[in-house]
């Protein structure tokens, strides 16, 4: 009988621990995508208006043109599935945001993306009469487009770096929210019009937005998790990056798109939800480690799951009215944001 010598040992576990490691993300991203499903069919079961679940049923698969299942089918089914495409788009523009500027605590917003998207929207309602749910969606890739654009030319460019990047987006971001703000103060009649898209919502969701935002959502997503591996490499630094042969103007740009897809069609179809690019893909990080192979799609199903929940919340506490949902991911993201600046503060001591 043949005993393994300790070297042997020791080679062999050191084998076998990447390969656990790998069974025990994969387990849990399917555990994760099983939590999803859970709370998707929260959110079509949970409202304002409580429904039997035999009748949830009904409208779902046994539709009859009743007032519940007008109810299931044609609100909470469109609302549900614009709450996973939002939530997965915020979730991988959080995730490729960290990973392209090195900030572990930075969201979609830091590079004005979503600022841009806003202002397009705004200007839209208050001097072009727009009203449409569903023309605010080309208005907001717009605006997305053409920040991001300024943004990467403010920043350098070929030369952009992520300080660069990160500084060029907070300006812009702070001018775009000055003019927003001048924008509401001085058009009282498109006040209240812009004031429930800005807050953030859910509420309006119907099939034709979703099939709108649709293609460029799943384009967004496509594109930030076939960037892993040269996102990979530049969170590494720039020369070490280069040194494994990744190609770093090409990369910047195409998360750029990136970004623009997935935070235009999110702001477009939703209005500015903050916190979920935020919270999520830092707290992946502490449970899949910095590779961002598994980050993305751990962000991608974990990201829905926070925004639904937050729906669903706000819909049971304020029955029967609603807190939207933008109101709710920000009284949860707070605290949280807090708590993990602190510790971040504090592991640096």
């Amino acid at each position: 009988m043949l005993v393994d010598s300790p070297p042997e040992r020791e080679e062999r576990q050191l084998v076998a621990a990447p390969r656990r490691r790998r069974a025990a993300r994969a387990l849990g991203l399917l555990a994760a995508a099983g939590v999803l499903l859970l709370v998707a069919a929260a959110s079509i079961a949970v409202g304002a208006k409580q429904i039997p679940p035999d009748q949830v049923w009904h409208g779902l698969f046994h539709y009859s043109g009743s007032d519940t299942d007008v109810v299931i089918r044609d609100v909470r089914l469109p609302r549900t599935l614009l709450g996973l495409l939002v939530g997965t788009g915020l979730g991988l523009a959080g995730a490729v945001m960290q990973a392209l500027t090195r900030n572990p605590l930075a969201d979609p917003g830091l590079l004005g993306v979503n600022a841009g998207a806003s202002a397009a929207v705004v200007s839209a309602i208050s001097f072009l009469g727009v009203t449409s749910l569903t023309a605010y969606v080309w208005f907001a890739f717009l605006g997305a487009a053409v920040v991001s654009t300024v943004v990467y030319v403010l920043g350098g460019s070929r030369s952009a770096t992520p300080v660069r990047l990160a500084l060029a987006g907070q300006a812009m971001t702070a001018a775009l929210f000055g003019y927003l703000y001048a924008v509401q103060l001085l058009d009282t009649a498109a006040l209240d019009k812009m004031r429930f898209w800005t807050v953030g919502s859910l509420a309006s969701a119907n099939a034709s937005v979703v099939g709108q935002v649709l293609p460029f959502l799943a384009a967004g997503t496509l594109l930030a998790l076939s960037l892993a591996r040269p996102l990979n490499a530049i969170a590494l630094g720039d020369d070490t990056a280069r040194a494994l042969g990744a190609h770093l103007t090409r990369t910047r740009v195409l998360a750029m798109a990136a970004l623009t897809l997935l935070c235009g069609g999110a702001t477009a179809a939703c209005g500015p939800i903050v916190f979920v690019g935020l919270m999520v893909p830092h707290l992946v990080r502490a449970l899949t480690g910095p590779d961002l192979r598994w980050i993305l799609p751990y962000a991608a199903v974990l990201s829905p799951v926070l925004l639904l929940g937050a729906d669903v919340v706000g819909r049971v506490v304020a029955r029967p009215a609603e807190l939207q949902v933008g109101i709710v991911t920000t009284l949860i993201g707070g605290p949280v944001f807090i708590y993990l600046v602190r510790r971040r503060r504090m592991a640096q001591l």
